[in-house]
């Protein structure tokens, strides 16, 4: 074979193997995916203190993404029907017949066995609180969606384990410190969802999902006043974590600063009901919670 069909061929296969790399970054929602390890390595680094083992930490880490990817692979097999409908969606490879539904249901079972094995070297209430996010996030909240609005609140529960998982896998047990952070991490969501629905309505709206409480065909102006309700109720968890000797003054302060602007962000989004202030919202919830981690973590 000449020199030039060799190149002509390898660069076909270069195209193949990078389509196919792109397809599994998006069957694994990897940015997602990232920010739930983040959160994840958060929790664990802000109960170890000082004593941190990075050989744990990174197994913590490739288990959590493990799970995570495969919660995200079985989402996208269960509504690709739907994905296919919306604009932000429609590319996905499952949706679009780039893969087949079998492929990502084996990508999901092998990346489950391998991160929840991982999980469990640490102890076994880490790998058992992988395996409930795992389930409630695919096979819970996924066709909830399509019929109510509680699948917010139910939702929001695997989106907040990850931060318990990695105190659990640190602590071999669930304390009050892991309780505290899943709380903040709980609420902290319904401001940020519901955010993103107000400005991501019309898509959701084509898939036929219940996510925003809607009164003759229009969103529910409550849904601010809710968001008001929800980001008030942190306050009084971070008061909890810091008399509870949790958390430092210093910490305790900028977390409350924070969670004060999400309040205030939260109001002007139940004051106007617009797509400007949703975005506002939005933007902040992307900060709010990595900065109150973080905050635990380091001060």
């Amino acid at each position: 074979m000449s020199n030039s069909n060799t190149y002509v061929v390898s660069e076909k296969a270069s195209k193949i193997i990078f389509s196919r790399l792109a397809d599994y970054v998006m069957l694994t929602k990897l940015r997602l995916s990232l920010v739930v390890v983040f959160s994840s390595v958060l929790g664990y680094l802000i109960v170890a203190g000082g004593s941190v083992d990075f050989v744990k930490l990174l197994t913590l880490a490739i288990g959590g993404f493990l799970v995570t990817a495969a919660a995200n692979a079985l989402n996208q097999v269960l509504e690709k029907d739907f994905d296919i409908l919306m604009t932000r969606t429609s590319n996905r490879p499952i949706a679009t017949g780039r893969m087949k539904s079998s492929e990502g249901v084996m990508f999901a079972g092998l990346s489950c066995l391998v991160g929840i094995t991982l999980l469990a070297s640490f102890n076994p209430i880490t790998a058992l609180l992988g395996m409930i996010s795992l389930i409630t996030y695919a096979f819970v909240y996924t066709p909830l969606k399509r019929y109510s609005t509680l699948a917010v609140a139910v939702g929001a529960i695997p989106g907040a384990l990850p931060v318990m998982i990695g105190a659990t896998a640190f602590e071999g047990s669930i304390t009050v410190l892991a309780v505290s952070l899943f709380v903040i991490q709980f609420l902290w969501q319904f401001p940020h969802f519901w955010s993103i629905g107000f400005v991501g309505q019309d898509d959701y709206r084509k898939a036929g999902y219940k996510l925003l409480p809607e009164i003759n065909g229009e969103i529910d102006r409550n849904l601010g006043l809710s968001a008001v309700f929800y980001a008030i109720i942190i306050l009084p968890v971070v008061a909890f974590v810091y008399y509870n000797a949790e958390a430092s003054l210093s910490s305790t302060l900028i977390v409350l600063v924070l969670s004060l602007l999400y309040v205030g962000l939260s109001y002007n989004f139940h004051k106007k009901f617009d797509r400007t202030s949703a975005l506002k919202l939005m933007f902040f919830s992307f900060f709010y919670l990595p900065f109150v981690l973080i905050s635990y973590w380091l001060i």
